[in-house]
C-alpha cells in the first residue's frame, strides 16, 4: 500500500463511535492500512468487539470508552489514546445522531429534543476536535482531523431541521479550524455519507421507501460503511497531504438527483 500513498504505518488514530456501523468500518480500514487505532464508544462491549476484530486481523487497537458529549471524558479519551498508542496523528469524529427515534416536523420538536440532536452532533464534534487538535499541536508533528457530516447540511431537511443545522455548523467548524490549524500542519476535512441502512434507519423505513431511496442514487445503490471508510482513509493518508478545509460527499451521486428541479 505504501506505493499508493495509503500506508499509515507508524500513525496513531482515534475514531469515535467506532463500536459499530460506519465507525467500526473506519477503524478497521485505518488499522488495515497500518495505523494503531484507539476505538471509542460509549458502550465498553461495543468498543471491545471492534478492538477484537482489529487485533484478530493482525492490527493494533485499544479501547477508549467515553461519552463524547462531556468535556472531561473527551479530554480523558484523548489522553488514553495518546498514552496507549504513543501519540495522535489522525482523529475521526464520527459520533452523531439523526433525531432520536424518528424524524419529526420542526414544530413537533421541543427544546429538549433540539438540544439533544445539536449536542450529539455539533457539540460532541467540536469537543473532540478541540481535544485532538490540542494533543497534535503539543506533539508538534501535524495531523489529520476528519469530521463526519451529512448531505442534509446542504439542502432543506424536512423532519430533520436540528440535524441538518448541526451538520451545517460542523461544515463551518471544519473550514474555520482548518484555517486556524494549518500553520501547525494539521489538516481538517469533512466527509458526508449517503443513506446507510443501519439497524435504526432500516427499522424506520418501509421496503418501498428503501427502494425509492436506492432508485434516487445515480450509482444504483445506497452507501455502504466501507464506502465512507475509504474516503476517510484517503483524507487521513499522505495522498491528501495538501487537502484541508474540504467537504467530500460519499453518496453515489444522491445529492445530484435530490437537488434537481421538480418537473
Amino acid at each position: 500500500m505504501s506505493a499508493l500513498g495509503l500506508d499509515l504505518s507508524g500513525r496513531c488514530a482515534l475514531v469515535t463511535g467506532a463500536g459499530a456501523g460506519a465507525g467500526r468500518a473506519i477503524a478497521v480500514r485505518l488499522a488495515a492500512a497500518g495505523a494503531a487505532v484507539a476505538v471509542n464508544d460509549i458502550d465498553p462491549a461495543c468498543a471491545a468487539a471492534t478492538v477484537q476484530l482489529i487485533v484478530a486481523d493482525g492490527g493494533r487497537a485499544v479501547s477508549a470508552v467515553a461519552n463524547v458529549r462531556l468535556d472531561a471524558e473527551v479530554e480523558a479519551m484523548v489522553a488514553v489514546a495518546v498514552a496507549a498508542l504513543g501519540g495522535l496523528d489522525v482523529a475521526v469524529n464520527n459520533v452523531g445522531m439523526l433525531a432520536g427515534r424518528h424524524a419529526q416536523p420542526f414544530l413537533a420538536s421541543d427544546g429538549a429534543a433540539l438540544r439533544d440532536v445539536i449536542e450529539q452532533n455539533l457539540i460532541a464534534t467540536a469537543l473532540c476536535c478541540h481535544a485532538a487538535a490540542a494533543a497534535m499541536v503539543a506533539a508538534g508533528r501535524g495531523g489529520s482531523i476528519v469530521n463526519v457530516s451529512s448531505g442534509e447540511s446542504r439542502r432543506p431537511a424536512p423532519g430533520l431541521a436540528a440535524y441538518g443545522a448541526a451538520k451545517a455548523a460542523i461544515n463551518h467548524l471544519t473550514r474555520t479550524i482548518a484555517f486556524e490549524l494549518g500553520p501547525h500542519g494539521i489538516r481538517v476535512n469533512a466527509v458526508a455519507p449517503g443513506t446507510m441502512l443501519t439497524e435504526r434507519v432500516r427499522a424506520g423505513l418501509s421496503a418501498a421507501q428503501i427502494e425509492a431511496l436506492r432508485a434516487s442514487v445515480p450509482l444504483g445503490r445506497l452507501t455502504d460503511p466501507d464506502d465512507l471508510a475509504g474516503a476517510v482513509l484517503f483524507l487521513a493518508s499522505p495522498l491528501a497531504s495538501h487537502v484541508t478545509g474540504q467537504f467530500l460527499l460519499v453518496d453515489g451521486g444522491a445529492d445530484l438527483s435530490r437537488s434537481r428541479p421538480a418537473r
